[in-house]
């Protein structure tokens, strides 16, 4: 029996990346729809591992009119907000209908929209949802903490109910995530505000920093971070920034942090999250196509989705 055998996939773009300082992000969701992973598509290596797809295109982005001034803090807050209001019921009914939603971004931003239609649908079954967050900074910023007014240094921090109103109450109710649920793997590369706000959050013991894989490794950590987002009785989305692993495998990204996890290790993080069996979506963000060299990262990005899917060795 094929490992997706009786799913569906909803596969669906978020190609917004103003919430980045650098463009390109918003170029990742179709560079990874049209790569090659050994001669062959994403959806055909899906296919291959026995689900049924139902492709969703990508979500229509409200772009901005006007470059934000080095001010404004955040920036581009009307056009995240509107965009995110077409993304959340895509997302929520992909997820009422069976599906399994892929999410192919976009800068990570798009979780604030992504994660509010995962918690949507459990909200209304009075379920409570977790979350794994691979990424090599904390994106816990808020406009008070942020240095760059950027929104993609301020997702998870929104999703908890910190931040600007309109996002934070984006789909009608909040918080989205509940503090005892969110597990964050990889961290390297945290502001001052933010470890300062980890700390008043009372965090420290969901993050697993690079420090911490290092020591323990990468099996540990995230077995320990499974344990974390499985509590909540809906099960967990997973939100994967590609600039969690090191810039030597992974060039292809705005935000690059030396000191990342390996090729391997990435792999490994979610072969062991497909076998536990308690996702409930996954996406992958901050792909950017212009800084990548000779393609390596939107492959890399392909093969993370499908191993995520439940794609072993043998």
């Amino acid at each position: 029996m094929e490992v997706g055998e009786g799913k569906t996939v909803a596969l669906v773009g978020v190609p917004l990346g103003f919430g980045a300082g650098q463009a390109g992000s918003e170029l990742g969701a179709e560079a990874m729809r049209a790569s090659r992973i050994r001669g062959r598509l994403l959806s055909e290596h899906i296919l291959d591992l026995g689900y049924q797809i139902k492709d969703l295109g990508s979500i229509e982005v409200k772009r901005p009119e006007h470059i934000a001034a080095l001010t404004d803090n955040p920036k581009y807050l009307a056009e995240t907000y509107a965009t995110f209001e077409i993304a959340v019921p895509v997302i929520k009914t992909s997820l009422d209908e069976g599906a399994f939603p892929v999410i192919l971004g976009g800068d990570h931003s798009i979780a604030i929209g992504t994660f509010a239609g995962v918690a949507s649908h459990f909200n209304e079954r009075n379920k409570d949802v977790g979350l794994i967050w691979f990424d090599a900074h904390a994106d816990i910023n808020t406009p008070e903490t942020s240095p760059s007014g950027n929104i993609h240094g301020m997702p998870l921090s929104i999703l908890l109910g910190h931040g600007p109103e309109q996002l934070v109450n984006l789909g009608g109710f909040a918080p989205k995530l509940k503090p005892q649920f969110i597990a964050h793997v990889g961290g390297r590369d945290l502001d001052r505000g933010e470890r300062q706000r980890v700390r008043e959050l009372g965090l420290k013991d969901n993050f697993f920093t690079m420090s911490d894989i290092d020591k323990r490794g990468m099996m540990a950590c995230v077995e320990d971070a499974i344990a974390i987002a499985s509590k909540a009785s809906g099960g967990y989305a997973v939100t994967f920034d590609i600039d969690m692993i090191d810039p030597r495998f992974a060039p292809g990204s705005g935000t690059l942090v030396r000191g990342g996890a390996t090729y391997r290790e990435a792999h490994l993080a979610l072969e062991i999250i497909a076998e536990h069996g308690g996702m409930r979506s996954f996406e992958i963000v901050e792909v950017n196509p212009l800084l990548d060299q000779s393609n390596i990262t939107v492959e890399l990005a392909c093969e993370l989705v499908i191993s995520a899917l439940g794609k072993t060795i043998l």
